[in-house]
């Protein structure tokens, strides 16, 4: 059938909630006469800017023979009711769902698509498990809450949540002012003064539970919630996917980064689907949250890196309404025949596909911590354990990684060598290697220590060490030492300084060829501020300080303490 060439859009289009709440959107769609299914995005950063079309293009959509739906979530923008993030995006998404199918051009079929917190509009809405939803396309979204969106191994996820409410409380501020253009002139200066000095100063604030950037502006109520019910799985529930993954029906085309704030998360997506036997699909490419051209970071991965140039084969729009004519129109796409996972893994600057997660040929191999900053094979013997001091008023700075934070922070590999450069940051690194080592797969660490604190943290970060000394960083991960035992289920007890504890460090994962001559690193040190929170070392309630002591640490590698990070190796 010849595809539809001239559209037709309609702005702010009222859909009617459940509770009487009118949500409006923008409506693209074939001009001519027929019945189309329906793609649908939900989300909370304008239907009208940029972010709205950005994920995909709702013009060449329509021409492709669908109707584009890009909606305002509720209390945003063009839309009525309140604000109050993730709160009602379930019942909210399913009558969406259901006034789409039901409009007179569609034809009763809905996909939805979108990328972060539009990515979780799409799960929280399958989990009502509306009839018309058939197929879905979540980018670069969570799972679990505590996992990379409000925390991370327990230590509170500063930097993106400081600078994303700061930054949604623009629309806040413009309808508490409407109408008064003098108030609501100097409310938008008065925040956006504090969007800029935050990543110079605001970060800096104490304490967390009165966060004074937020405080002084009234506008993420959300913010000091988390801060008051740390780690709380039952104020999460509403925005975690995690656990309820058998209510979806949908197949799924998730697609992540190696340097996304939600990588994790969008490969336990994929994993949860997968093992119920629902389709679903998995693309992780050299991204950071956001940040899908070349280069990343300071590493060029070359031009077929990008997401707009897929292994020179494919741009993602393309690939989404491969997955939506597939599901959506019973066109045979060839999305069935391919490998149900397509990495890119970086060093070798290859796309690669794969037909399971973890790879099965990938051998887990432990990598231990060694006297004079080596990281060997051959397990240690009797050695004396590595010392640094913790100073939460001067934490390592963040350089790079996963990250989403204001401009002074970039995401993605930058070469680590200012931060390996301070005494309280340990360095292990193997020598070089004689022949190429592929590490793919997740990472994680198990660490022995000592602190002298009743509380603290400690991050690892995997490095890629280049012959030319440049340290590029892979993956990293925190732990603060009171949840040291939450994944099993237990409550946070705090540590007896001086006692020796073993942390389980979660670096979620990496694709990286390792090449003959570089070496493979591991940074071990116990701050990455203002991306986690510091940890004051007081073993005070969360967010209430704002004395900070210093943590005198000690990293243990010995034959009763074999610290050493497990690396799945690829066999070449």
């Amino acid at each position: 059938m010849q595809q539809p060439q001239a559209i037709t859009v309609e702005f702010d289009v009222p859909a009617t909630m459940r509770d009487g709440t009118i949500l409006r959107a923008n409506v693209y769609r074939p001009a001519a006469e027929g019945r189309w299914p329906v793609l649908l995005t939900r989300l909370p950063y304008g239907k009208d800017l940029p972010l709205g079309t950005s994920v995909l293009d709702p013009v060449q959509a329509a021409r492709r023979g669908y109707v584009v739906i890009v909606q305002d979530t509720r209390g945003r923008f063009q839309s009525d009711g309140e604000w109050y993030p993730f709160r009602y995006e379930a019942e909210d998404g399913a009558d969406t769902i259901a006034w789409a199918a039901a409009l007179p051009y569609a034809d009763g079929q809905v996909g939805m698509f979108g990328a972060s917190y539009f990515g979780f509009t799409q799960w929280s809405a399958a989990l009502q498990q509306p009839p018309a939803l058939k197929a879905m396309v979540p980018f670069i979204t969570w799972a679990d809450a505590l996992n990379g969106l409000s925390f991370r191994g327990g230590a509170f996820e500063l930097g993106i949540h400081a600078s994303w409410h700061l930054s949604q409380g623009l629309d806040v501020v413009v309808r508490r002012h409407r109408g008064n253009h003098g108030a609501l002139g100097e409310a938008i200066r008065s925040l956006c003064r504090e969007i800029d000095r935050l990543g110079t100063e605001g970060y800096w604030s104490l304490p967390l539970a009165e966060f004074a950037p937020l405080r002084r502006q009234d506008v993420a109520p959300a913010f000091f919630e988390e801060v008051a019910a740390p780690m709380d799985r039952e104020l999460s529930d509403s925005y975690t996917i995690l656990g309820k993954h058998n209510r979806v029906r949908v197949p799924t085309l998730n697609v992540g980064g190696w340097y996304d704030i939600f990588l994790s998360d969008t490969i336990a997506n994929f994993c949860a689907m997968r093992s119920q036997g629902t389709p679903t699909r998995l693309l992780i490419g050299p991204w950071g949250h956001g940040q899908s051209h070349n280069p990343i970071g300071q590493v060029n991965f070359g031009f077929g890196a990008q997401l707009g140039f897929i292994d020179l084969r494919e741009d993602f729009g393309s690939l989404q309404l491969r997955w939506f004519d597939h599901w959506l129109k019973g066109v045979n796409s060839g999305m069935l025949s391919e490998p149900p996972i397509k990495l890119f893994v970086m060093g070798a600057n290859v796309w690669r596909d794969e037909q399971e997660w973890p790879l099965a040929r990938a051998t887990n191999t432990a990598y231990y911590l060694r006297q004079g900053g080596l990281l060997s094979v051959e397990p240690p013997g009797s050695e004396l354990p590595d010392r640094y001091t913790y100073d939460p008023s001067d934490p390592v700075p963040t350089l790079g990684g996963a990250l989403l934070m204001t401009p002074e922070y970039p995401s993605g590999p930058f070469d680590q060598r200012p931060i390996e450069a301070r005494p309280d940051v340990l360095v292990y690194t193997t020598p070089p290697l004689a022949h190429d080592v592929e590490v793919t797969g997740p990472i994680v660490v198990r660490l022995w220590a000592v602190s002298s604190a009743p509380d603290t943290d400690f991050v690892a970060r995997l490095v890629d060490v280049y012959p030319d000394g440049r340290s590029i960083n892979l993956t990293d991960g925190i732990i603060r030492a009171r949840y040291r035992n939450f994944r099993r289920g237990e409550p946070p007890t705090l540590i007896e300084p001086g006692r020796p504890y073993e942390y389980e460090i979660d670096l979620w994962a990496t694709s990286n060829l390792f090449r003959a001559g570089h070496r493979i690193g591991l940074q071990v040190t116990s701050s990455c501020f203002p991306r986690w929170d510091r940890n004051p070392n007081t073993g005070h309630p969360f967010g209430v300080d704002a004395e900070l002591r210093v943590a005198h640490q000690e990293i243990l590698h010995d034959r009763e303490h074999p610290s050493h990070v497990v690396l799945p190796i690829v066999p070449a």
